[in-house]
């Protein structure tokens, strides 16, 4: 009896290890995206470093009609849409964490679609791609290019960021971004579905064999 309920522990915490793995890489299988939204009057900025620092002193600040959220898809993002706030006097940081494999390391694209009526900038692992400092409102097109980011970044595998900061004074028009990942033939949008596996840390399975090692050593001390 005490041989078959071995076994049958045996078995549960081999599908318990096995389902609780599975469930953190299936949750790390897409982007991850934050929109945080805070009220600004502030306009265009010298240079890259300068929106950024403008953008998250306002974002910081709690304010009614602003905030900050995840979201599934990255595309018509506005303050009126995902907060129900204002149209104007708003200051945007996007924030996307996503993952490179090591098939996919190399040459990547980055392109965003914004209204940024102040113009904004783009970090990528903390440093700056670039900035514009003219009014952007890309309408829904990629048409024009003083209209929209682009940026080339050469990426090793593993997580990576992408943030992108902007000032808008009126009147809050849907905004996209997307990538192209080394090897892809076109864009896609970031979303949680859109396949970009984040790299877990090492540390991450160390603390869950320690806790199922711990789980074992526990069992054993109850026979």
């Amino acid at each position: 009896m005490k041989t078959m309920i071995k076994r049958i522990n045996g078995k549960l915490l081999t599908g318990l290890v096995v389902s609780t793995m599975a469930a953190y890489i299936g949750s790390a299988n897409a982007s991850m995206i934050t929109v945080a939204t805070g009220y600004s009057t502030d306009q265009y900025q010298a240079n890259a470093a300068d929106y950024k620092t403008t953008v998250e002193a306002a974002v910081a600040i709690p304010s009614v009609g602003y905030g900050s959220t995840s979201v599934a898809v990255f595309d018509n993002i506005s303050n009126q849409s995902v907060f129900g706030g204002p149209n104007s006097n708003v200051a945007f940081a996007f924030t996307i964490d996503f993952g490179v494999t090591a098939a996919q390391a190399g040459s990547w694209d980055f392109r965003a679609g914004v209204d940024f009526g102040f113009g904004g900038a783009v970090f990528l692992d903390g440093v700056a791609l670039g900035y514009m400092d003219h009014d952007m409102w890309w309408s829904g097109s990629y048409a024009n290019p003083s209209q929209f980011f682009d940026y080339a970044a050469t990426l090793s595998a593993g997580n990576h960021r992408l943030n992108i900061y902007g000032l808008e004074g009126c009147c809050d028009g849907g905004q996209q971004a997307q990538f192209l990942a080394h090897g892809a033939t076109g864009f896609t949008t970031f979303s949680s579905t859109d396949g970009q596996a984040a790299i877990p840390e090492p540390t991450t399975f160390a603390l869950l064999g320690i806790g199922f090692l711990g789980f074992g050593v526990a069992r054993k001390r109850k026979q």
